[in-house]
């Protein structure tokens, strides 16, 4: 068999481009998470946790809103338009909160911010400009620069904050976010057809189907539940470093660093043994039981800083294995016509934990403190432990993709049929609309040959 060719120039354009534009998106997030409860209290009105909290979350509040609407519309309108207009409210937003000067006006531009949600347009301009056997990797490519801007915003976040402020952030946020509109305009190529793809966005009609699976609820509880923990955890523990461990907040990333490294290189060899062993089901159930581990040991015993950054180490070696297989999960749970949408649904989940957390996170931290904190995250998890035992161990498949020929006169449901009789295919369906085949196929030992000479058959 021959060779696969490799992403042509226009597809590693797109793909690098792409990537460092959700990157950059990310950012707007990830630079704020371990400096902004220390900051934003200075403000006027930052006296209130409830307050402090809401500004932190309202980002996601407004991205869980609008993220399915504006990838759907950008199926309408162009991939482009909408991505310029999400960048110029993130600039908006980010120009707002720079020159705020009370915690409500910071709170009306975290949601501006919020409202430019592009992830969606952004996947699907992707999607239209890599062939089908190709998507899967520039996919990993935008998962690989989330991953790369969330550890150095950690690290970096703090020293930066001590230097510029958190107004000077915002302000370098939006600079960013407008050479990004320069960059889309000039750097990302265009495509020549847009057209849907179920394998990279949200269907409405698909909704009620992932909306109804078991196992898909089960993972979409799952990234609420991480990420609300995540974003209460980031409401205090900047607040808890300098108050408890007597680490000046521009010092920050001298915890971070460590415990983000161990994080990492904790989870690698964890992800290998799931999925290359078939025991991704053993490795996530476990990561859960030590994030509630984290969870509750911030809440009952943080004497001193060493015993918050124990917690903190063990937090990051189970976030970054739970962060690293939840999608992984997600694309062999859902029907593979519904990846799309399961994502999408995937994503706005997360999204509104990051409002839920940290806003139920402030006013828990002004009623009693961190221990309530983290005793909701710790209930968070347990709730979670619970519903993951009754996950259904997922089959080791993946997803390939074939195109159909444009002027291909045959019957779909036809082929989808033969498809699905291939050896190792557990799933096939013919999108012929957007003239692809799309397979759940065994990760090894499936007859691509035979599936090949099928497709080849078509054109």
């Amino acid at each position: 068999m021959s060779a696969k060719p490799r992403l042509s120039a226009v597809e590693l354009r797109a793909a690098t481009g792409l990537a460092g534009l959700y990157a950059l998106r990310m950012l707007g997030m990830f630079l704020i998470l371990p400096v902004f409860a220390v900051y934003a209290g200075h403000l006027p009105g930052g006296e209130s946790h409830v307050l402090v909290g809401l500004a932190f979350g309202a980002y996601g509040l407004t991205q869980a809103l609008l993220q399915l609407p504006f990838g759907m519309w950008s199926d309408r309108v162009g991939r482009k338009k909408v991505i310029y207009i999400g960048l110029a409210l993130f600039a908006l937003g980010s120009i707002l909160c720079a020159v705020a000067d009370h915690i409500v006006w910071m709170i009306v531009g975290r949601a501006v911010q919020g409202a430019g949600a592009i992830s969606a347009a952004i996947t699907a301009l992707l999607a239209d400009l890599t062939r089908e056997e190709h998507r899967t990797k520039a996919m990993a490519m935008i998962g690989g620069s989330i991953a790369t801007t969330f550890a150095v915003s950690l690290v970096a976040a703090p020293k930066l904050a001590e230097w510029i402020g958190l107004p000077g952030i915002f302000a370098l946020t939006a600079a960013l976010a407008i050479a990004a509109i320069v960059g889309v305009w000039r750097v990302i190529p265009s495509p020549a057809l847009s057209r849907h793809h179920s394998d990279a966005e949200a269907d409405a009609s698909r909704l009620p189907q992932v909306l109804r699976d078991p196992q898909l609820l089960r993972l979409n509880y799952g990234v609420f539940a991480l990420h609300a923990a995540q974003m209460a955890m980031f409401t205090v523990m900047p607040l808890l470093l300098t108050h408890v461990g007597g680490i000046a907040l521009p010092h920050h990333w001298w915890i971070y660093l460590p415990v983000v490294l161990v994080g990492f290189v904790l989870m690698v060899p964890a992800v290998i043994v799931g999925e290359k062993r078939n025991k991704l089901k053993q490795v996530f159930v476990l990561a859960i039981a030590l994030m509630l581990i984290a969870q509750l040991g911030m809440a009952l015993w943080l004497p001193d800083l060493t015993a918050i950054v124990a917690w903190l180490a063990l937090y990051f070696v189970a976030f970054n294995v739970l962060e690293a297989t939840q999608p992984s999960l997600i694309s062999k749970v859902a029907p593979v016509a519904a990846r799309g949408t399961a994502m999408g649904v995937y994503n706005t989940c997360q999204s509104a934990s990051m409002f839920a957390g940290s806003a139920m996170a402030g006013w828990l931290f002004q009623q009693g403190g961190a221990m309530p904190v983290f005793l909701l995250c710790a209930g968070l998890m347990a709730v979670w432990l619970i519903v993951s035992l009754g996950m259904q161990p997922p089959l080791p498949v993946r997803t390939q993709m074939f195109h159909i020929g444009e002027n291909w006169p045959g019957e779909p449901a036809a082929l989808s049929v033969k498809l699905g009789q291939i050896d190792g295919v557990k799933e096939a369906v013919v999108l012929i609309d957007e003239r692809v085949a799309l397979l759940k196929v065994l990760q090894s030992g499936w007859d691509e040959a035979a599936a090949q000479q099928l497709i080849a058959e078509t054109h």
